[in-house]
């Protein structure tokens, strides 16, 4: 993926399931989710252990995050393992057909999955993988 592609994905949309987001502010995920929503972008939490983050309601699954909320959804960004990817690409892929969202599956640095980002993109998503949305955005933005 080209830099001028991911500058346009951070610049194109804002609305970002981050699935994974730990309640813990020494995370990663909390770090980055942090930043991002205070540079404008709106989180919406995916955790089935916590409650709350950040002061947004936390949904146990993509498919747990009401329609409404759902049909709002441009990226889905993922802090997991990469073996627990598919089945929230699979999640992702559901709620494309059904909502015509995401537009982007997003696995953060260090996160590779071929298998998963191959499906996603023979769904029509944009896959990332092995990038943090936070260094992106502050290099590129």
């Amino acid at each position: 993926m080209s830099q001028d592609q991911i500058r346009n994905i951070l610049q194109k949309y804002d609305v970002i399931a981050v699935v994974g987001l730990s309640s813990d502010p020494e995370k990663m995920s909390y770090k980055v989710s942090d930043y991002l929503k205070q540079h404008g972008f709106l989180i919406v939490p995916v955790n089935r252990f916590v409650e709350e983050v950040l002061g947004e309601k936390c949904y146990k699954s993509l498919l747990d995050i009401p329609v409404e909320i759902q049909k709002t959804i441009d990226i889905v960004d993922i802090f997991r393992k990469a073996e627990d990817v598919p089945p929230i690409v699979e999640q992702a892929i559901k709620l494309k057909a059904k909502v015509g969202r995401p537009f982007v599956v997003w696995m953060q640095l260090g996160i590779v999955n071929e298998q998963a980002a191959e499906a996603a993109r023979h769904a029509g998503l944009v896959i990332v993988m092995d990038k943090c949305l936070m260094t992106e955005h502050r290099r590129l933005t």
